[in-house]
């Protein structure tokens, strides 16, 4: 166990140096100040938890999540929990970008704005929904990513999960938007899927985020006679806005709308005032108590906001896009009207929004009360704060224009395979930011940036610059079928795997491969290694070219020679059969940055100069998988019944596929780096008409080039007598398409059976 940690803390010292040091700045915060921070809308969450009156400004969703934790520890335990929450965020995002092949260094990167802000330290520290909110937006992109391109099943679960982020803040309303257009899209970026299957995940998604508001709306209605999920006030979030630019004597206002229009105060008064105090001036009874007696205060702030909207939509764009670049200054600032930007920073005394009496008298509620503030440790954090502890704006604006950068297609990430999977946190963000900034800027509505950029930034980086299209996760599928079958590839790493695999950082580091790999599976292969590895080229056409050899627990030299002559080597301690030494040698060649592998056997039968045949098909984006054929080629001093095996097996196989293959072992074959990884391999030695027939069975445009098929160099053959290896033969090929054949029936019941790496990856090729 402590082995197993020692390497994991080795592999993920950044992470772990970033997570610790967001511990000890979250425990510093949680000592600074207790039991929690209370903000303005703390008392209102306060006030409602165990009424959950939906009537309010602030919707319902967080006193869900406050309730149990105040009843069992107080505010104490809810501001620990939500820092615990925010350290958890960043390891999550650290995980889904590993998912996507993100390097260790770069996804800890993206995630130590979460861990190390102190706008999201202090955030956490309050008894505020914000925090929760941003689980949420991480727990959607979870749904919709990390397993794949998503079904009904888990779009619906992402529906679901928004709709609780609507009901918790009620910005998050629009993300329905780009969400549905990430699925719609996404879901379809094979082309053979058609229109059916994305409607029908789209239509999940949609169907069950509409339901889940649509309920709220409805409790609303019923409970508090008001049909809605909250807000600002009845005039609605622009209201605010159109006061501060409202020019209400060329309004043509009614009585009404004129007298909610600020007449009488110039306009340099009102932005002195902002947004803000517009948006919740007429809440309060003084106010309320000018106006004529039975007046609809609500109409008429909404007839005159749709006015100004009408008659003055510059003064109202030119606003809200400056308050969406505010978001992104270098430094934090603040304009005049904005949001008091002390609200977000320690104070070296408690921050008291209402009477201290009453801050004591929740505190003395769940608490042991009063509240206070260890002077030295707030000031530390204030330091800490108002001295480079948070990230820069710029630093996300250029996070967010690399991920658009990325989304046209610049540099390689037209075929990386990432571009469906960064539009999604690029939609959220976007629509999160522009809703936001259209009723007014603070700097609190700008911390899910901290999650959502991060991620598109990360992604983005990997997917223009990275030397690969990364493998991403096959799609989640519900199916027995598939069950079964996840269960059988999950033996992969087994503990061989890893000993090889761990052999192998031990070795080589970091080191990433060229975009071509020459694959060899090698066992007691000593005697003709050497030749096959000095004949492979360092170059081929455009593309350089690195050789991997697997050493599949060979009892001689043959890691030995295959050191000797230059190729990076992987030993696996133990001798499974050809099968699993490839699998091992596909998985890591995707994950050290290969585009395409090159696989040959070790013992010299195949013609290593016909090497650019395999390759010029794949790079052309004229197909997925390219094999040799002895048929077509030549087969020098075939044995007969071996050269009928190999008509009868080719026949079997066009039969069962439907496409005509005429040799279905040659081992000498090119293909693009996610398709073996993305096809069943269970076999351990007759790998090569399994790997064939699931080629062909998840629709991957196969390839036969004529080639020639030497005698071996030098050992003898593994495969055993004739009949014995027709039989297991015949055995794989039938095994292998009843398999797939059922895969995907029961993909096609379940309606998920997309996923991104194939066609993202041939997007770019084709």
């Amino acid at each position: 166990m402590t082995t197993a940690l020692a390497r994991v803390v080795r592999r993920h010292w950044l992470l772990v140096l970033l997570v610790l040091a967001g511990a000890v700045l979250r425990a510093v915060v949680h000592l600074a100040y207790r039991p929690a921070l209370l903000y303005i809308d703390s008392f209102r969450y306060l006030n409602d938890v165990g009424v959950f009156y939906p009537g309010g400004i602030n919707p319902v969703g967080y006193e869900f999540f406050l309730a149990p934790l105040l009843w069992i520890g107080g505010m104490s335990l809810v501001a620990a929990v939500q820092h615990l929450l925010g350290l958890a965020l960043g390891v999550g995002i650290y995980i889904l970008l590993r998912r996507f092949a993100v390097r260790r260094w770069l996804a800890a990167l993206a995630a130590a704005p979460v861990l190390l802000d102190a706008y999201q330290l202090q955030i956490e520290a309050n008894i505020m929904s914000d925090l929760l909110f941003q689980v949420v937006l991480l727990a959607a992109i979870y749904l919709l990513c990390f397993w794949g391109t998503p079904g009904p099943r888990l779009a619906a679960g992402a529906g679901a999960v928004l709709a609780f982020g609507v009901i918790t803040r009620s910005v998050g309303v629009t993300l329905v938007v780009p969400v549905a257009v990430f699925v719609l899209l996404a879901a379809g970026l094979r082309p053979r899927e058609g229109w059916k299957s994305r409607l029908i995940a789209t239509g999940a998604l949609v169907g069950v985020f509409v339901a889940g508001v649509l309920a709220y709306a409805t409790f609303s209605a019923v409970a508090a006679g008001r049909f809605g999920i909250g807000g600002s006030t009845g005039g609605g979030v622009l209201y605010g806005r159109a006061a501060v630019v409202a020019d209400c004597d060329r309004l043509g206002l009614t009585r009404e709308e004129y007298l909610v229009c600020p007449h009488d105060q110039s306009p340099a008064k009102r932005q002195e005032l902002g947004i803000d105090h517009y948006l919740h001036y007429w809440d309060v009874p003084w106010t309320r108590d000018t106006l004529p007696e039975g007046m609809d205060i609500s109409a008429a702030q909404r007839g005159m906001t749709n006015k100004v909207i009408a008659q003055q939509p510059l003064d109202i764009a030119s606003g809200i896009v400056r308050d969406f670049l505010k978001g992104f200054a270098p430094t934090r600032t603040q304009s005049v009207g904005d949001v008091p930007l002390d609200r977000w920073h320690f104070q070296l005394a408690y921050p008291l929004y209402e009477s201290d009496w009453y801050t004591d008298e929740w505190a003395e509620i769940y608490d042991d009360g009063p509240v206070r503030v260890r002077t030295e440790l707030a000031s530390f954090l204030r330091d800490y704060q108002l001295h480079g502890g948070y990230t820069p704006g710029i630093v996300l604006g250029f996070g967010l224009l690399l991920a658009a950068t990325a989304l046209i297609g610049v540099g390689r990430a037209v075929r990386s395979g990432l571009r469906a999977v960064i539009l999604l946190p690029v939609g959220m963000i976007m629509a999160l930011l522009s809703t936001a900034a259209a009723m007014e800027f603070s700097w609190r509505y700008q911390l899910p940036g901290l999650v959502l950029i991060p991620i598109a930034g990360a992604l983005a980086a990997t997917a223009i610059f990275g030397r690969r299209a990364p493998v991403l996760p096959r799609p989640l599928d519900t199916t027995a079928q598939f069950q079964k079958e996840n269960r059988m590839l999950t033996t992969f790493p087994d503990e061989v795997d890893r000993a090889a695999l761990e052999d192998y950082d031990n070795r080589y580091g970091d080191h990433r491969f060229a975009p071509v790999v020459v694959l060899i599976a090698a066992y007691n292969e000593e005697e003709s290694i050497g030749g096959v590895l000095d004949s492979i080229p360092a170059r081929s056409g455009d593309l350089d070219v690195d050789t991997l050899v697997v050493v599949d627990g060979a009892k001689d030299d043959s890691a030995g020679q295959a050191l000797k002559h230059g190729a990076q080597t992987c030993v696996a301690p133990v001798n499974r059969g050809q099968g699993a030494a490839l699998r091992l040698g596909y998985r890591l060649a995707a994950q050290r940055g290969a585009r395409y592998v090159i696989t040959t056997d070790a013992d010299g039968q195949y013609d290593i100069d016909e090497l650019p045949m395999l390759l010029e098909p794949l790079v052309e984006g004229r197909a997925d998988f390219v094999t040799g054929s002895r048929v077509l080629g030549s087969n020098e001093r075939p044995a007969l019944i071996r050269r009928i095996g190999t008509y009868v097996f080719a026949w079997l196989v066009s039969a069962l596929t439907r496409q005509r293959i005429t040799d279905t072992s040659f081992g000498f074959r090119g293909m693009r780096v996610d398709v073996p990884n993305a096809v069943t391999l269970q076999q351990p030695q007759y790998q090569s008409s399994e790997l064939l027939v699931g080629a062909l069975s998840h629709g991957y445009r196969v390839l036969e080039q004529p080639m020639r098929m030497l005698p071996r160099a030098a050992g003898e053959s593994k495969k055993g007598g004739s009949f014995a290896y027709g039989y297991r033969y015949a055995k794989v090929v039938l095994g292998t398409w009843w398999r797939e054949r059922r895969a995907k029936r029961d993909a096609v019941i379940v309606g998920s059976t997309t996923e991104f790496s194939e066609p993202a990856a041939a997007a770019g090729e084709r």
